[in-house]
């Protein structure tokens, strides 16, 4: 009887290391997810060591084999089809059972990252709404195929390959909870298209471009220490840790297949490395890119916000439209024009869903092809000085401006360089002139301007833009 015994307990145990020898993958690889289509997707997780992996999909009878390493991790690709409705399914085998992937769906996979502008959720923080919400909670009925899948903001100080996340659809119940202006760019590309969309949200409030940047692109581009001491003590609250968050929050991401990326992120760089912000962002969508390919990369310029004395806000603003120019295949959206009067003392202006459109725009007319949308805002391109008078050359106008006067955020200073408020107008010149987008500004109390500034301050809400009534990005013509 006792030998009996033994050998059921023997044959269970048997059976149990079976089962436990099952593949395992990431949570971002699960029921529910979106994966990117048309393309040679990642597919990735472990298994018992030098096992053969076999997967096998629902929309081809190929069938795709790889060995799992030393450490049983094991990464393949499979071509995905063209985006669709129908759920589709993926199975892995390593010969021990099988493990599918149920309710796929193939479409777009975007990005989501950055701080908190990014992390506030369509329902809003404490005291920090988002405008219109019940609206947009009974308008996500309307939603198909539109999906999420947000990354638990952890901190580590090496790079993980796994979180504790889930897909889950931008539906009634679940909306609530989806990043705003991830929401709102998904729905907007979603229903365009009229094709699935995934984000995936890797994001933190409060973090540093630092906090993203990888061990090997902070040792070479930055001057700051890694160990964990002195990571402690630079950043006096856990969310201005340089390093961890990308190890913790983003790096189980690397792997995935996507379309690309949209970021907003920049407060918390106001007055730490303003300077040289804008290196900092390249060096960052480098890194990036080095996992996911030259993907596009769509960012946000931060509202406007009474940071206190001086400009740093400004001259941020000021490092995140020259990010524009170091970065390929990038874009940028200007919110200036997004921010109540009352909110001067909000770090998070409620008004998200112009932002993930604008971001949406973007991305349907560079990325998707769409062209005839209007997705830029205005902004500088030459002065000219007359007298008394500034004449202000503006780009990507779109063959015009939203209003001819009652323009507001101009200042001009003299060689004191002391600016004053300034009138400025739209200005004709002749007709036959290709670039007949001036604007004429004067103050009554420069006599011999030299330079210019428009909505260059911490907090100013300027009321100028184009022809599809995106803002002036602020600017000055002074290096002051």
């Amino acid at each position: 009887m006792n030998k009996r015994i033994l050998i059921f307990a023997a044959v269970v145990a048997a059976f149990g290391l079976k089962a436990q020898a099952k593949v395992r993958l990431p949570h971002l690889l699960s029921d529910g997810m979106v994966i990117q289509q048309n393309a040679d997707a990642h597919l990735w997780g472990w298994a018992s060591p030098k096992k053969t992996v076999t997967v096998t999909t629902s929309w081809s009878t190929e069938k795709v084999q790889t060995t799992a390493g030393k450490d049983g991790r094991f990464i393949l690709s499979v071509k995905t089809p063209a985006a669709s409705y129908t759920p589709l399914t993926i199975t892995f085998d390593d010969g021990d059972g099988a493990t599918t992937i149920k309710d796929v769906l193939a479409g777009d996979v975007w990005v989501c990252a950055g701080q908190s502008n990014m992390e506030m959720p369509v329902k809003g923080f404490g005291n920090c709404p988002v405008k219109d919400f019940n609206n947009v909670v009974a308008d996500a009925v309307n939603n198909k195929g539109l999906r999420w899948c947000k990354i638990p903001s952890v901190e580590s100080m090496r790079p993980l390959d796994d979180a504790n996340c889930r897909w889950r659809p931008s539906d009634m119940q679940n909306v609530s909870e989806e990043s705003a202006t991830g929401y709102f760019f998904g729905r907007m590309l979603s229903r365009s298209l009229q094709i699935p969309v995934g984000l995936i949200e890797a994001n933190k409030g409060g973090t540093r471009v630092e906090s993203w940047l990888n061990a090997a692109s902070l040792k070479k581009y930055t001057d700051e220490k890694l160990d964990s001491q002195s990571i402690v003590k630079n950043g006096k609250y856990d969310y201005l840790h340089t390093l961890t968050w990308g190890n913790g929050t983003f790096s189980p991401i690397l792997n995935t297949t996507v379309k690309g990326i949209i970021y907003y992120q920049g407060c918390s760089n106001v007055g730490y490395h303003t300077s040289d912000y804008a290196f900092r962002l390249s060096k960052l969508v480098e890194q990036w890119r080095s996992s996911f390919g030259d993907v596009p990369f769509y960012f946000v310029q931060i509202a406007p916000y009474n940071y206190g004395p001086g400009v740093e806000g400004a001259k941020l603003r000021e490092q995140q439209a020259k990010a524009m120019t170091l970065i390929p295949n990038s874009d940028m959206v200007c919110t200036n024009d997004l921010v109540y009067p009352y909110e001067k003392g909000q770090i998070h202006p409620q008004q998200k869903r112009q932002v993930g459109e604008r971001l949406a725009f973007v991305a349907l007319n560079h990325c998707y092809g769409f062209t005839n949308l209007y997705c830029d805002s205005p902004s500088f391109d030459k002065m000219e000085i007359s007298g008394d008078t500034c004449f202000i050359r503006l780009k990507n106008t779109y063959g015009g401006i939203s209003r001819y006067d009652g323009i507001e955020g101009f200042e001009v200073a003299g060689a004191d360089k002391v600016f004053h408020p300034a009138e400025a107008k739209h200005y004709w010149r002749e007709a036959n002139d290709p670039h007949n987008e001036w604007i004429q500004v004067i103050s009554k109390e420069v006599k011999a301007p030299v330079a210019v500034r428009y909505c260059f301050k911490n907090f100013q809400i300027g009321n100028l833009g184009n022809m599809g009534q995106l803002p002036l990005i602020p600017f000055r013509t002074d290096n002051w």
